[in-house]
């Protein structure tokens, strides 16, 4: 596996699957990067939540979880084609009303985020990611003194890369980013898998078992209920954030 708690089931004979908060996607994706990454409109002069945020009126969708009657996996009630993806994996299912309510920074949209990932958009705005000969750009926290020394290299990114102008606006805005944070050039960015909770026949209803990444492919992927796609990011290189036009003091 690339370098990178389920919830409980409801009583009675169907689980509800609950919205993916920023727990499950992976320790660069925070709770308080979350909070603060905040961008702009397309002119970039008004402050909204970011693309990959969900909104208040995005609840989750009571689906009835089941254990399908091949026995290989788990699926829902009245399942529809559009509820897994081309590779036969079953997704968590969201209300899709971005912008209705209040952004709920801690809770990350797996439609969105799983667009953002197919597609190369920012997070941020939805808008094509920076990209050069160099590779396609990502913005993250620094964790080169803590992760091994070849970081971020074959790490397993549930992130969606970003644009230039959403990286000087984060870092304008986030405190945690301010404190540590580093932008990169992928040059090879293959979607792997999926992360999401892994379930288990249970007595009345499947039951959860952890919260897991499995690649395309993988023997368990019937039981998995994925909440976001990761890439794979290999041939990185870090570039300096005055090679990208943004001053180096953003305080």
């Amino acid at each position: 596996m690339p370098a990178v708690g389920a919830h409980a089931g409801a009583a009675g004979p169907f689980t509800h699957l609950e919205l993916p908060d920023a727990s499950q996607l992976g320790h660069d994706f925070t709770e308080e990067k979350a909070q603060e990454l905040m961008t702009t409109t397309s002119q970039h002069n008004l402050i909204v939540a970011p693309h990959v945020t969900s909104w208040s009126a995005e609840q989750n969708l009571q689906c009835g979880l089941i254990v399908r009657p091949d026995r290989r996996g788990v699926g829902y009630v009245n399942e529809l084609p559009g509820d897994r993806d081309e590779h036969g994996v079953l997704w968590v299912k969201v209300a899709e009303r971005h912008g209705a309510g209040k952004p709920d920074f801690a809770r990350v949209h797996p439609a969105r985020q799983r667009q953002a990932m197919k597609e190369l958009l920012c997070q941020v705005c939805a808008k094509p990611a920076d990209r050069t000969s160099d590779g396609v750009l990502w913005l993250m926290r620094d964790h080169r003194e803590t992760e091994d020394p070849d970081w971020p290299e074959h790490m397993a990114s549930v992130e969606p890369p970003t644009c230039v102008p959403c990286i000087e606006i984060s870092l304008r805005r986030c405190p945690a980013l301010r404190r540590g944070a580093v932008a990169v050039r992928v040059h090879e960015y293959s979607v792997m898998g999926v992360r999401g909770t892994l379930y288990k026949p249970g007595v009345f209803a499947p039951e959860p078992l952890r919260i897991e990444h499995l690649v395309h492919g993988d023997a368990l992927a019937g039981w998995m209920v994925a909440a976001s796609s990761f890439r794979l990011l290999q041939k990185c290189s870090f570039v300096s954030f005055e090679e990208l036009g943004i001053a180096a003091d953003l305080g």
